[in-house]
């Protein structure tokens, strides 16, 4: 089976040579974390979501009662109304300010290829979520990108954001909690780079990716959405991570400009015409049922959180982390007193042998010494093996 895998690790390398050889042709650039839907080795630390839940678990929920009379025909661009009516006291805003999409990145596609025209800038925070920088991308837009750093805990630059603002400057991208570190925003600095878009970009929309806002540890208090917070603010969030369903492939954005809202209906008419009625109405269900979902969640990343405390502790000679602030995932990185470049490309080179995953700092816009770990998505019991596994790689990659 290893020897399988090593097979389609090379075959995949080999045809998709990154986005700018000239192998590669497409709008989208390539980015290997679509290996993710791919490949799913024994010890997964790859995968940002909590644990998933199954169709049973989401059949027992109340409110599916009727499941077997849902018709399946269109829906409507805007969304069910159950699900709206769900995301809407989720968010705290009206209903009239929801539009589903299918998960959070189609959301910024259509956001960014709706507001932005030819000459247009973007500016978005990284490391980030592949999509979030390809989605901007392949729409056409010019991107700025605001690159925080591992040494500062990846906290908001608001320095550096505000030197490439400028009258072009349509829209501001960002996560929060942020994707690859669970690191969250303050809303002081949410405030304050308003003031900055107000001053230097004055057309510009702020999007604020709050997919994992809710996967919080324990008694973790989960902050409020920024949907609401002002009215140039779109937010986007889904079920995805914190509920564990990305299967369902529900998302949404939160807009206060009801002009820019309609636009994105009949965006959303024109490229994929309405969410899946079947999705939308599981979706609704997880959502009026969050509370006891998340709860157990959240006990389970508050476990997971301190075994991965511990671990790094002790493997504070040979690796470095940012502790998260919310999310099932965070940002650790090879020491470079412990690992020169050929060990690092060693250790990458050695996962498959200790049937390890792990999402590279790369894929995100880090160096290759940065990994993201999932740490929600294995079972309480499969994390500890899975972290010593970890450990026997970095013993393989330093002989």
């Amino acid at each position: 089976m290893k020897a399988l895998q090593k097979n389609f690790d090379e075959k995949r390398r080999s045809d998709f040579n990154g986005s700018n050889s000239p192998q590669w042709r497409g709008r989208f650039p390539y980015n290997e974390i679509i290996s993710l839907l791919d490949v799913n080795r024994p010890f997964n630390l790859a995968e940002s979501t909590s644990q998933d839940l199954t169709v049973g678990e989401l059949l027992d929920l109340p409110g599916l009662e009727n499941i077997r009379d849902v018709k399946l025909g269109y829906g409507k661009s805007a969304g069910t109304g159950a699900l709206l009516e769900a995301i809407a006291d989720a968010c705290k805003v009206p209903v009239e300010q929801i539009i589903t999409t299918q998960g959070t990145a189609l959301g910024l596609f259509l956001l960014a290829f709706e507001v932005c025209r030819p000459g247009d800038e973007a500016v978005l925070v990284t490391p980030c979520f592949p999509p979030s920088r390809d989605s901007l991308l392949g729409a056409g837009v010019s991107v700025r990108e605001i690159r925080l750093s591992f040494e500062n805990g990846y906290r908001l630059n608001l320095d550096q954001i505000d030197a490439n603002l400028s009258p072009k400057t349509k829209l501001v991208s960002m996560a929060s909690p942020q994707n690859p570190s669970g690191i969250q925003t303050s809303r002081a600095d949410i405030e304050k780079l308003l003031v900055l878009m107000e001053k230097k970009s004055p057309e510009a929309l702020l999007f604020i990716d709050e997919t994992y806002r809710e996967a919080t540890y324990g008694d973790d208090i989960v902050v409020d959405s920024f949907a609401g917070f002002a009215s140039r603010i779109v937010t986007g969030a889904s079920v995805s991570k914190a509920l564990g369903a990305p299967g369902l492939r529900t998302g949404w954005l939160t807009v206060a400009d009801p002009d820019l809202r309609s636009r994105l209906l009949i965006a959303k008419m024109n490229t994929v015409i309405s969410g899946s009625v079947l999705d939308e109405t599981l979706a609704a269900a997880l959502l009026r049922n969050k509370d006891g979902v998340l709860a157990s969640r959240s006990r389970l990343l508050a476990g997971a959180l301190q075994e991965l405390a511990t671990w790094c502790e002790g493997e504070h000679q040979r690796i470095e982390w940012v502790r998260p602030g919310a999310g099932a995932l965070c940002c650790l990185r090879l020491r470079s007193d412990a690992f020169d470049d050929a060990a690092v490309a060693r250790f990458w080179n050695l996962l498959p042998d200790h049937d390890l995953q792990l999402a590279s700092g790369t894929w995100f816009g880090e160096s290759s010494r940065v990994f993201r770990l999932g740490f929600g998505y294995l079972p309480p019991a499969r994390l500890g093996p899975a972290l010593s596994a970890l450990s026997l790689s970095l013993d393989a990659a330093t002989p």
